[in-house]
């Protein structure tokens, strides 16, 4: 069969026992070559490498591929899944060399072993190769997109002029319309077509569509062509729609002093831009594997491009590989745009993985080297406010906030508003909370926080009701939006109503220790006693702070009172 070590597993986990001669010589090459390399089966690598993969430890699975299909005569499965390891782990030359080709692989593992072949023969210099495989094995769905956007660069590298300056086109497909156009804008620029070059670049920044994407691409190109002037008032009108964006910020110093711009992209730097493009439209549709895959590839073509480093941490960072995030991040340097925004995803990498004093020290490090950027302030002190220093939290956002006071943003005054809540400062928490609903007065998150604060208080109820309702209305599938309207109920005597709330929030949040003490309370009130009793020990089985495991004791104790006052928590629902 194709994949015989699945007949059997648990005969083949005692295949170690019984090595031939020749599988015993085969032992040093092999622990050499796989550093995860044991006495255990193939089917037990196979295992260990699915686990790692799974895991999202991309170099780890690889090895335990490369070990099982070492051991296996056939690998078949193993083949395919060590190629995808060691492409998503970033060894795209060795994933290339043992791209699937044959019969016996699955269709979708042979098209992106052809693109990743692709690849790696124009990151070698090798355009002519790369180009006759493109033509010679067209590659399909789900990687026609990169195929087509590809194609110009590689004629270019072939050094097939009439190639290059196609634009590509699939049906109904504006990633490769868009992208595709501004490949041939590039290329028509490497040609000194420039009148031709310019009608693409102002075509794709005129459209609606496109107009922000692209400025960018514009601007250099008309810095390049002496044009600083034409520069600035292009930066200036696209930093009148996001005054905060930090690389336009840099191109208009730059271009106003005539510095020197940026070079046109190289061959390869083109190529990694649509494949870079490729990706995002995989993460935006959670297709993370082919989206780490496309940056793998991009990276190989170019390997300092910033974005790629950025968006590979982000995805290694949902799949809980935080080390090889920090890694990522790392790769974007001092003097890059990027670098604010590399820190602040650096920081919350170590606050994830548990580090927070780390988190903390790149935080405060960054804010320390540029004191005005607002992106690394926001960044600080929403990491302060996650490592309860409350008050520091303000004490950061109060001059940006004091400084933004003719244009203000509803998602610093939140924050804000936040970190003074949980200090225990109440009315100017309550005045930022006010100021941000006004600003957003749809918004779920702010409706559902000052309402719950007012609850939670005993205050103004039928309009935090009122409130919170619409926050569940806009978010139903929300436990702690749940949570906030069954307490609701509770405050206003409406207990019956109250249970069925508060069930239903924890259903959706069952480990929620706060969830579980209210529908407690909400119990006890409706003499479900034993039940109330159940929720309350629950309580204490779910890791409550000091306050929360006191207020359950308490209430084990001696039940509820008979006014209809509760032990309530501090947890403000966002």
């Amino acid at each position: 069969m194709r994949f015989k070590i699945l007949l059997a597993a648990a005969s083949l986990l005692t295949l170690s026992a019984c090595a031939t001669t020749q599988d015993a010589a085969l032992r040093g090459p092999v622990k050499a070559s796989y550093p995860f390399f044991n006495e255990r089966s193939s089917y037990g690598q196979f295992l260990a490498g699915q686990a790692a993969l799974r895991d999202g430890r991309t170099r780890e699975a690889a090895d335990y591929f490369g070990a099982a299909g070492v051991l296996d005569e056939d690998p078949g499965v193993i083949g395919e899944r060590t190629f995808t390891a060691l492409l998503l782990s970033g060894e795209v030359t060795r994933a290339a060399q043992i791209a699937p080709r044959g019969e016996d692989a699955t269709e979708a593992v042979k098209r992106l072993g052809i693109l990743t072949r692709v690849v790696e023969l124009l990151a070698s210099g090798k355009g002519k190769e790369a180009q006759a495989l493109l033509k010679a094995e067209p590659i399909a769905f789900p990687h026609r997109p990169a195929a087509a956007l590809l194609g110009p660069w590689v004629a270019a590298a072939a050094g097939d002029a009439e190639g290059a300056t196609v634009q590509p086109g699939l049906q109904n497909d504006r990633l490769v319309q868009y992208f595709g156009q501004l490949g041939q804008a590039r290329l028509f620029e490497r040609a000194r077509r420039y009148d031709e070059a310019e009608t693409d670049y102002k075509a794709l920044t005129s459209s609606s569509a496109t107009a922000g994407l692209f400025v960018l691409d514009y601007g250099t190109f008309l810095e390049r062509r002496k044009r600083a002037a034409d520069a600035v008032v292009l930066y200036d009108q696209a930093l009148g729609a996001d005054p905060t964006d930090a690389g336009l910020k840099m191109a208009r110093a730059r271009a106003s002093t005539k510095g020197a711009p940026p070079p046109l992209a190289s061959i390869k730097q083109g190529a990694a831009q649509n494949l870079v493009a490729c990706a995002a439209t995989f993460a935006g549709e959670r297709q993370s594997q082919f989206a780490l895959a496309y940056l793998r590839l991009a990276l190989r073509l170019d390997p300092e491009r910033e974005d790629a480093w950025l968006l590979v941490g982000d995805l290694l960072n949902q799949a809980n590989d935080h080390r090889g995030a920090i890694e990522a991040f790392g790769h974007v340097p001092p003097s890059s745009a990027q670098y604010a925004t590399a820190q602040n995803k650096l920081a919350w990498t170590y606050q994830e993985s548990g580090d927070k004093a780390r988190a903390l020290e790149i935080a405060r490090q960054a804010m320390a080297a540029a004191p005005g950027d607002r992106d690394v302030q926001i960044a600080l002190a929403d990491l302060l406010r996650a490592n309860e220093h409350w008050d520091e939290s303000v004490k950061v956002l109060d001059p940006l906030i004091a400084g933004e006071a003719d244009h203000p943003d509803w998602r610093v005054l939140y924050l804000r508003g936040i970190a003074l809540e949980r200090a225990g400062r109440w009315p100017e928490a309550e005045r930022d909370l006010d100021a941000a609903l006004k600003l957003n007065p749809k918004e779920p998150e702010l409706l559902n926080f000052l309402g719950y604060s007012w609850i939670d208080r005993n205050e103004k109820l039928p309009e935090a009701l009122a409130m919170v309702q619409k926050a569940v209305d806009a978010r139903p599938q929300s436990g702690a939006m749940l949570d906030s309207l069954g307490w609701a109920y509770y405050r206003l005597g409406d207990y019956k109503t109250a249970v069925d709330k508060l069930e239903q929030a924890v259903e959706l949040e069952p480990g929620d220790p706060d969830v579980n003490g209210h529908l407690g309370d909400a119990y006890w009130r409706v003499d479900r006693r034993v039940e109330a009793q159940f929720q309350w020990r629950r309580v204490l089985s779910l890791e409550p702070d000091d306050k929360q495991k006191a207020a359950a004791e308490a209430k084990l104790k001696d039940g509820l009172g008979a006014s209809g006052a509760a032990a309530t928590s501090t947890i403000a629902h966002n």
